[in-house]
């Protein structure tokens, strides 16, 4: 069964948290075990798979379990989708600014 494509707003959530936004960090060096993730952030492995939890569900962090390690590392999807709505953003003004600056060169 495939994912749906990630929300958004569940990005922009998850990333509201200092402790998940720490997380992303690390595992933009290079994919990391849970409890590698756990040690420098001081919370239990309970707190930091809950973190992984909704990194997860909203397409930033992959997950995979081989043997008793579970390994994590950034996913795209999720990055993609706030591109996207970076980007919608950014023409909507680039165009609001170019009207302006029409507007203003007329007078």
């Amino acid at each position: 069964m495939e994912k749906p494509p990630p929300d958004v707003n569940r990005v922009f959530h998850a990333l509201g948290d200092p402790t998940r936004r720490a997380i992303v960090e690390t595992l933009s060096e290079r994919p990391h075990s849970v409890s590698a993730l756990a040690t420098p952030l001081d919370i239990t492995l309970t707190a930091v798979g809950q973190h992984l939890q909704v990194l997860e569900e909203c397409g930033l962090v992959h997950t995979e379990k081989i043997g008793r390690v579970r390994t994590c590392r950034l996913d795209a999807a999720g990055f993609s989708v706030l591109e996207q709505w970076i980007r919608d953003r950014r023409s909507a003004w680039e165009r609001r600014l170019d009207r302006l600056g029409d507007l203003l060169a007329e007078e």
